[in-house]
């Protein structure tokens, strides 16, 4: 009974289904001199594991603290980046700006072609009475011409 739920231990140990506690079995079982010999290559891993968390090192290590020149270039790469930001925005007001005033221009431009428009119609009025004048002038020229050939009559 105590193999097979060795066993499942194992297969829920691979699985990283474990808990500390079946690992804690899973340890003691393999630090035993006794193993199935199915389970021997496991018992290398757990025995491994056991002896390498006993390892210690003798070295001194130094911790050293983080130099001013680093915080500098942490602070000024933060300044860069607010600097691009504020161009980019300086930038895209600008042309927003330059589209408010062409489109400014572009009203007023067109109110005064619509002006010059209106006086343009004001003066076809005025066309519209010399053509009258044109029709009186050219009846006035075929009665010249009746006068003409009227005269070329009685005075023969």
């Amino acid at each position: 009974m105590e193999l097979a739920k060795i066993e499942n231990l194992l297969e829920k140990y691979f699985e990283a289904k474990t808990t500390i506690q079946e690992e804690a079995i899973l340890k003691e079982y393999f630090a035993q001199a006794e193993v199935p010999a199915h389970l021997n290559e496991h018992k290398e891993m757990f025995n491994f594991f056991s002896d390498s968390s006993l390892e210690t090192s003798s070295r001194s290590i130094e911790l050293t603290k983080k130099s001013k020149k680093s915080i500098n270039i942490k602070w000024l790469s933060i300044a860069a980046m607010l600097v691009f930001f504020i161009g980019i925005y300086s930038v895209y007001q600008q042309n927003e700006t330059e589209k408010d005033e062409a489109r400014l221009a572009f009203m007023e431009t067109q109110r005064a072609l619509e002006l010059i428009s209106s006086s343009l119609n004001k003066g076809t009025g005025a066309i519209a009475q010399l053509d009258n004048f044109n029709k009186g002038t050219d009846a006035m020229a075929q009665l010249q011409t009746f006068g003409s050939t009227q005269r070329k009559i009685f005075n023969q």
